[in-house]
């Protein structure tokens, strides 16, 4: 008999900064991500069905997990971070070519802390094509949510 807890996704990831007004500003406005509520030195966002939680901190941040954001067309995301002003450290680039040909692509950039955060995609497989139909899925449920 297998009693092992059936997961059924990651809910919650969190981060801290120095000053949470700003990193509200940077994580909606520069990098677009959907801003769902901010209350006290809190503030949440939606990363494709995963909340991101950034919280203020009493000194520096330091050294955090590095998160990968998952987007549909790395060049595009690449091209409208870039006018939004956020600084990549490289180009999109392949790190890997799978023995069904899918390709995984990714590019690296800091947050206002100087940390590193990536975009990645899965580009040429079904895979990547299910990935992205659940992104669509998972962010018209939230907007519908939203709605009331």
């Amino acid at each position: 008999m297998n009693d092992n807890v059936k997961y059924s996704g990651v809910g919650q990831v969190s981060r801290s900064v120095s000053n949470i007004e700003a990193a509200e500003h940077w994580y909606r406005d520069a990098l677009g991500l959907d801003h769902l509520y901010t209350f006290g030195d809190l503030a949440f966002f939606d990363c494709g069905g995963t909340r991101l939680m950034l919280s203020q901190a009493e000194e520096k941040p330091g050294n955090e997990s590095l998160v990968y954001l998952r987007v549909p067309d790395i060049d595009a995301a690449h091209k409208r971070l870039t006018d939004n002003g956020v600084e990549f450290v490289n180009a999109p680039h392949m790190i890997h070519k799978h023995d069904d040909g899918a390709e995984e692509w990714m590019a690296f950039f800091n947050d206002p802390e100087g940390r590193p955060l990536a975009n990645m995609s899965v580009v040429g497989s079904t895979e990547s094509r299910v990935i992205e139909d659940r992104q669509v899925l998972a962010l018209a449920a939230h907007r519908l949510s939203r709605m009331g």
